[in-house]
């Protein structure tokens, strides 16, 4: 291997090195990693070979993409003008999330100080804050729940939020790791190293960033561990009892379950016809009871004789794609895992529990063949294993 860095000018005639070694060489699949102002090139002697005048336009082309990512100072000027608008972006989030939680506070005030008053209290504002930026209750919560976190338990991450070094995304990833620390003292501790780090941390995933909170609170509460895998253990379902021909379930599965389980509930829910009288809650509630029969599909209640919904096909199985990495499998590392297309992280100790009962395939990235490997877990509600590409 014979490495040669030459300065790349607007003019080919100044590169100090032979053109058809340095084409053939990126035609094939070499390597060519550069800043703005000069290219690396590794590659070996000369095969001799004469290239058409295709492959010599190809590598022109390549040279010019090359130049045209040089720094200059319009380029620099628009990225300073992109990294101040993400800034100002981020601060007014903050500031969104700083006057949900005012509101509650007020909101709480007016009622009492009382823990049940806080979770009624809760519950309002949600639906008073959903009405208001004419978004879904569930969002609502959320943002309140982010609110709650800035204002009364991690003062510190906020401020760096305020300021627009991180975005939300970033500091509900904190406020969820941290949300079983009870210790006050713990907590403020976490807060504060948590805020003097995530700085550093700019260019992490919502699942590396995790992974480092986690660290930290392992660090400094080994308790806070010990109740996330206690809530793991104590996962139940309780039926209540019969009320005028209705019962209430209440339960907690593990996550990827429950987004499997709202996933089919909805696909039996739509296999009757448009005719079906009953509304999309009423039919996923009948669905449930239709899954535990066993049923592939919900009976439809339009009551006419050419229904077509006996025609419609019965909905897939359903299957959750969780992307770990092989260290949280193996047990060697403490990244939490993903869930596609879903919020929230998986822990380490749940993706150890799954990956006993899921398809384990292994995923290479094409750019990062030559270095980490990460696993995605296929798994079909609810246990049994299916395969996949």
């Amino acid at each position: 291997m014979v490495s040669v860095v030459q300065t790349l000018t607007s003019k080919y005639s100044d590169i100090n090195m032979r053109h058809g070694d340095l084409r053939e060489h990126l035609l094939v699949g070499g390597s060519v990693s550069a800043d703005p102002d000069i290219i690396e090139h590794m590659y070996e002697s000369s095969s001799g070979r004469t290239l058409s005048s295709e492959a010599i336009a190809a590598s022109d082309d390549i040279f010019e993409r090359w130049r045209l990512r040089k720094k200059t100072g319009e380029s620099a000027a628009w990225i300073e003008q992109i990294a101040s608008a993400v800034r100002i972006e981020n601060r007014a989030v903050a500031a969104q999330l700083a006057a949900i939680g005012q509101l509650f506070r007020y909101r709480l005030g007016q009622c009492s100080e009382n823990e049940d008053w806080a979770v009624d209290t809760m519950d309002a504002v949600a639906a008073e804050v959903a009405a208001g930026l004419r978004i879904s209750k569930g969002l609502a919560t959320d943002r309140l729940h982010a609110a709650r976190a800035m204002r009364e338990r991690l003062p510190k991450t906020a401020e760096v939020f305020t300021a627009g070094d991180i975005d939300y995304q970033a500091f509900t990833a904190i406020a969820s790791r941290t949300d079983l620390i009870v210790s006050a003292d713990a907590l403020a501790r976490v807060d504060e190293l948590v805020a003097v780090n995530v700085v550093r941390w700019p260019s992490l995933t919502r699942g590396r960033l995790s992974a480092k909170v986690d660290a930290i609170v392992a660090r400094v509460d080994a308790d806070a561990v010990r109740r996330r895998e206690e809530r793991h253990v104590d996962r139940e379902v309780w039926i209540g009892s019969d009320a005028d021909g209705i019962s209430q379930i209440t339960g907690s599965l593990f996550t990827v379950d429950a987004h499997a389980l709202d996933t089919r509930l909805n696909a039996l829910a739509a296999t009757v016809c448009e005719h079906d009288s009953r509304t999309k809650e009423q039919r996923r509630a009948d669905a449930l009871g239709a899954l535990a029969a066993g049923a592939d599909r919900l009976g439809c209640r339009c009551g006419r004789p050419d229904c077509a919904a006996g025609k419609r096909s019965a909905p897939s199985p359903v299957t959750i794609h969780v992307i770990a990495e092989q260290g949280t499998l193996s047990g060697t590392g403490a990244a939490p895992a993903s869930e596609i297309s879903a919020d929230g992280l998986i822990t380490p100790e749940l993706i150890a529990e799954l990956a006993k009962s899921a398809k384990l395939v292994p995923l290479v990235h094409p750019g990062d063949a030559h270095r980490s490997r990460v696993t995605p877990l296929r798994r079909r509600w609810p246990i049994s294993c299916v395969r996949g590409t």
